[in-house]
């Protein structure tokens, strides 16, 4: 039975993708530079740094430049413009009430994430998480993962971890938990579940019990 969930943040929690992509458009004007937004998207995916590579590769700049102006272009976005995805606070809530924790393991900084949860009231929903302020080895490397069930004392076997990526579907069953893949299959990795929205995670997860 499935009693806990750490869950990802950018593409799992909050659709933050649009937010990032706009911020890529914007800065790549500025540097004369035009790439299709769904492109974008899907580097993204990877990470921010790894898009920021891709990019520069594909238009022939410089990565600190475009680095430096997507993080302008991405802190004049507000936290509305990435709202929560459609039942996602649902499943949250479900935990909490139902004697279980939400985590989290992002590589977002703190500051960050603490704007999202208040803003949209989910703060307390959440036991805990480890941030890029943390400075744990990245995903796919499961120390943060590790350290988050020894913490909060969570049985492997009753915990799941929810992520868009292969590194977080890689991380959490190399910490020895199920991993969920919210959205499209991907060649990289074999998850323990994929759904495409959360109201088939809310009835996997009500079916598990």
């Amino acid at each position: 039975m499935i009693r806990h969930i750490i869950w990802d943040v950018d593409g799992t929690l909050f659709d933050t993708y649009p937010a990032f992509a706009n911020s890529f458009l914007f800065a790549l004007k500025d540097l004369g530079c035009d790439v299709p937004p769904d492109w974008i998207t899907l580097q993204a995916r990877v990470s921010i740094d790894y898009c920021v590579k891709a990019l520069a590769e594909r238009c022939q700049l410089d990565e600190d430049e475009i680095g430096e102006k997507f993080d302008f272009y991405y802190s004049s976005s507000t936290t509305l413009d990435q709202p929560p995805f459609e039942g996602v606070i649902k499943i949250c809530k479900f935990i909490k009430e139902t004697g279980g924790e939400n985590l989290i393991v992002t590589h977002r900084r703190e500051t960050g994430l603490i704007e999202l949860l208040d803003t949209f009231n989910m703060n307390q929903y959440f036991s805990g998480w480890t941030t890029a302020d943390d400075s744990y080895k990245r995903k796919p490397d499961p120390e943060a993962f590790l350290v988050t069930l020894a913490k909060h004392k969570l049985a492997p076997i009753e915990t799941l971890t929810v992520g868009d990526r292969a590194i977080d579907i890689l991380a959490g069953q190399a910490a020895g938990i199920k991993a969920c893949l919210f959205g499209d299959p991907l060649p990289t990795c074999q998850p323990d579940l994929i759904v495409q929205n959360y109201a088939q995670l809310f009835e996997w997860l009500k079916e598990s019990r």
